[in-house]
């Protein structure tokens, strides 16, 4: 089945919310990156998880169908965080799988430190922890996690050297380069699968508007070592061998510094979600969220 709704997560805030997949299964939550709206989870990873699941996906405060408002009424990153927690209780949800890519990453661990009741399990894909212990190597040397690889240097120009007032066309081609860029260097990238995907969502928000209000968005009050630490949820940690936003050492940290973490590797992913690591990855989160 395929629902749709408008959830009111905060007064003068309404959310975009798509469900899949039978209402009495367990329900899984698919929390996106910065920026990102929901149908950035590709169809087909949405519908091998609602064969089992009943997966809810939504877009953020400032993308797609949800409200617009960071200019005239700012929030903090652990907004968004509630603003999942509230998807959950409009939907009678009590607890929920969550799989969390990139700065959704981060939102589930803030949901599964802060609201462990709510969480049946957590699967973290390309993001980092939020914690302040440093990352031990193989060989024993310790990292503290501000010396950690960071973002490759092309993105971060692509995103210094952003033109302004793209017309749409201008937008779609600004937005197939910047997933060139996240798609990493392993693996062949499809130029016109992810135009596609871009029509789609840009066709669904309704404008070529660009917001960059979770870049704004205050990240203080994240840091959940000790929580992490003492977490009884189980988590799965994708490992993405190409990922060129938090390069596999940041994987291989959220498994020492979450309680009981397991990782899986994706040979070739990077920080993207493109045909070849769907199957793979939807596996990988089934045999979690079954276990």
């Amino acid at each position: 089945m395929h629902r749709e709704h408008l959830v009111e997560t905060a007064p003068g805030v309404r959310l975009w919310v798509e469900e899949r997949g039978a209402a009495d299964a367990p329900a899984l939550l698919l929390v996106m990156g910065a920026q990102a709206s929901g149908l950035a989870w590709p169809g087909e990873l949405v519908d091998a998880l609602a064969a089992h699941h009943r997966v809810i996906r939504y877009d953020h405060r400032d993308t797609g169908r949800s409200t617009w408002s960071y200019e005239t009424e700012p929030y903090a990153i652990t907004d968004l965080a509630r603003d999942a927690l509230a998807v959950l209780d409009a939907l009678g949800v009590e607890r929920a799988h969550l799989v969390g890519m990139s700065l959704g990453g981060m939102l589930a661990q803030l949901l599964l430190a802060d609201h462990p009741e709510r969480v049946l399990s957590a699967t973290l894909i390309g993001t980092c922890a939020l914690s302040t212990t440093p990352y031990t190597a193989p060989d024993g040397t310790a990292t503290p996690v501000e010396d950690l690889p960071g973002i490759d240097p092309r993105i971060l120009e692509m995103w210094a050297n952003r033109p302004e007032d793209l017309d749409e066309a201008g937008e779609l081609e600004w937005r197939v380069e910047h997933w060139r860029l996240l798609h990493g260097d392993a693996l062949p990238f499809d130029a016109e699968a992810v135009r596609e995907q871009e029509r789609r969502i840009l066709a669904h928000t309704g404008h070529a508007r660009v917001s960059t209000a979770h870049a704004q968005a205050s990240p203080d009050g994240m840091v959940r070592t000790e929580a992490l630490a003492a977490t009884k949820v189980p988590v799965l940690v994708v490992s993405a061998t190409a990922e060129p936003v938090f390069p596999p050492p940041h994987a291989r940290h959220l498994a020492q510094v979450i309680r009981g973490a397991r990782v899986v590797e994706v040979p070739g992913m990077g920080h993207a979600l493109p045909a070849p690591v769907l199957g793979p990855l939807a596996e990988a989160i089934l045999r979690h969220t079954g276990a």
